[in-house]
């Protein structure tokens, strides 16, 4: 098999099946591993495919800049959003991470709802600016400009004083095996601090992140409360995490 008949089989299963694991596929073509995993090397370095141990997964449409996944899926996120603000209680505390999700959560928020919100995310801040009920607090540090969010020691520093009812958190990848991933060591890091200082952890997750991975896990899934999506819920992603025990809440 020429090596662009070995790509495009790839390329071909992980659509039918999500995954691509190189031994599996080693065995069924008669090559090597090491031929396998040229390939999938060959293929992640084109943006086509996101490398895991053993094989490969799903690469998320949502690694691209801020400004660019404005446009991708407006109305799932919407969708999710307004969900997600159904869970904010009057007088409560949320921690609202960054991201074009979380900026459709703000959005969301009821101009009359009193409550405090605490993020790392300038535009959210901004956003919600015309809310007169929501007292806002924002943490700094070193401005990520792809999610335009603070990240980086001193934002981590100053999550950690911090406490809220609920946090949003939003992530790049959504996989019953790779688990909650993002595409920024340092960005993992932050949300895992904002996570850690919050009583509930939901992840906002539109159906375009579901059966995908990023390079980076953020937490495990016993980390969290639920997840928040538009996804088909009889979707087998959506099953096998269900399966794992994780309450999913469905956006209609």
């Amino acid at each position: 098999m020429l090596a662009a008949e070995r790509r495009d089989h790839l390329l071909g299963l992980l659509t039918r099946e999500g995954k691509v694991v190189a031994k599996d596929v080693a065995a069924e073509l008669g090559i090597s591993e090491d031929s396998v995993r040229r390939d999938l090397r060959d293929l992640a370095a084109e943006g086509l495919v996101q490398r895991v141990y053993g094989g490969a997964l799903p690469v998320s449409p949502a690694v691209v800049g801020y400004t660019a996944r404005q446009t991708v899926a407006p109305d799932s996120k919407r969708k999710v959003a307004s969900l997600a603000a159904g869970l904010v209680r009057p007088g409560g505390a949320l921690i609202l991470d960054g991201g074009t999700t979380a900026l459709a959560v703000a959005q969301a928020l009821p101009r009359d709802l009193e409550c405090t919100v605490i993020t790392h995310s300038p535009t959210i801040a901004v956003a919600l600016l015309d809310h007169p009920g929501a007292e806002i607090f924002l943490l700094g540090g070193r401005i990520f400009k792809h999610s335009a969010v603070a990240s980086g020691a001193a934002a981590v520093e100053a999550a950690q004083n911090v406490s809220a009812d609920l946090c949003l958190l939003g992530v790049t990848g959504v996989h019953p095996e790779a688990g909650l991933t993002t595409g920024d060591a340092e960005e993992a890091a932050m949300k895992r601090a904002l996570s850690a200082r919050a009583a509930d952890t939901y992840i906002l997750a539109s159906s375009e992140k579901i059966g995908t991975a990023s390079r980076f896990q953020v937490l495990p899934w016993e980390k969290v409360s639920g997840v928040i999506t538009d996804a088909d819920p009889h979707d087998t992603v959506i099953e096998q995490v269900v399966g794992l025990g994780v309450e999913v809440l469905i956006a209609g």
